[in-house]
């Protein structure tokens, strides 16, 4: 005889060893980003931008910032709706010229006593960190999504660890603590940043971050080697070459050298992408980061050969092409509907009053 559990859930009940579709978890919908993006829209933007910023003195440099954020973040679009950007022109000219203050008071300082220009650094050192908080502060206030403000929460305690006493270890550990340093920097900057109400969260361990940097250090030490290896080969064969031909073959082993550790960076950047986004998260939303190393390596080195040959000019193409590739390499693993979700953190929001939001009137350009 057969009898049933009259106290079995959907949960408990199995059809060929499978939970049953009410047992299941929701897969979660995978969003793409995308660039909308052109380098002639950005170069006119660039030229004008570059243009009024020498005319001005570089008083014009702090509009051009705006522009510029605003065209990117406007130009990124998610689940068919795009970002924005709200920082005002002013805020930033008033944090750099705090930041030039700065700058021309030691600058004084150092001419008159060495002593006090230690003190001085000493205070500017004290400084910063307190500024590149409220810099982080101003740009997730002024940072947007389907009209919905990010926010920025860390505290000034957290701050001083990150930009202040972690650097200094580092230091004195010759690099040793770099990595570390690193993440707890974007363990601080994404732990304490939410969109509306919801928390971003950081899960990449240290471990992870020393991995990259050997990598890259790898990478470093292979083109420096393969440069002795050249100049050694050289050296070994130059016997009765001119003086000027020696001089240009030095000079092409040089500019190799330099290219080698120039190219070594987006190596760094590809892989720290995709493991800062891959480890973290927006409330039940994952994030996923695909770039590919090889990918950007030829981005970025097309990008230096041409805006090479232009002599500059196509600086505004590159950088669009550099961005449309990484922004394109990220998905967005929703635990539901976006619309819904966002919809829910504006009535949040709404219901607190947006009391939670800081607006930090500067910005020291972080």
């Amino acid at each position: 005889m057969h009898s049933e559990d009259p106290f079995a859930t959907p949960a408990d009940t199995f059809d060929n060893g499978f939970a049953t579709p009410a047992a299941r978890q929701p897969q979660p919908q995978p969003l793409r980003f995308s660039f909308t993006g052109s380098g002639s829209e950005f170069f006119r933007i660039w030229i004008v931008n570059t243009l009024l910023t020498v005319v001005t003195l570089g008083v014009y440099s702090a509009w051009a910032k705006v522009r510029t954020l605003q065209y990117f973040y406007r130009s990124t679009r998610l689940d068919g709706a795009t970002f924005d950007y709200h920082g005002k022109p002013s805020a930033i000219l008033k944090g750099r010229a705090i930041v030039f203050g700065l700058f021309i008071g030691y600058q004084a300082v150092a001419a008159v006593s060495a002593g006090l220009s230690a003190l001085l650094a000493l205070a500017l050192a004290l400084v910063f960190p307190f500024l590149l908080v409220r810099s982080l502060r101003f740009r997730m206030a002024n940072s947007s999504y389907r009209g919905l403000r990010f926010a920025f929460t860390g505290d000034d305690k957290g701050g001083y660890m990150v930009f202040l006493v972690w650097p200094i270890l580092t230091g004195l550990t010759l690099m040793l603590l770099g990595p570390l340093a690193h993440q707890r920097l974007k363990q601080y900057q994404h732990d304490n940043t939410r969109f509306g109400t919801a928390p971003f969260a950081f899960e990449a361990r240290v471990g992870q971050f020393y991995q990259v940097y050997l990598v890259t250090a790898g990478l470093s030490l292979l083109c420096l080697l393969g440069s002795s290896v050249l100049v050694s080969v050289f050296a070994s064969v130059a016997t009765g070459t001119s003086g000027s031909v020696i001089v240009l073959i030095l000079a092409a082993i040089t500019i190799g050298l330099y290219a080698g550790l120039l190219l070594v960076a987006p190596v760094f950047q590809a892989l720290m992408q995709n493991l800062v986004w891959n480890h973290t998260t927006l409330a039940p939303h994952r994030f996923r980061s695909s770039v590919g190393v090889g990918r950007l390596f030829g981005i970025v080195l097309t990008n230096l050969i041409l805006t090479a040959l232009t002599l500059g000019l196509f600086y505004p193409f590159a950088r669009v092409r550099t961005a449309r590739y990484r922004v394109e390499s990220m998905t967005m693993l929703a635990a539901g509907p976006l619309d819904a979700f966002v919809a829910g953190e504006q009535q949040q929001v709404g219901a607190l009053g947006d009391a939670a939001v800081d607006w930090y009137d500067i910005d020291i350009a972080l």
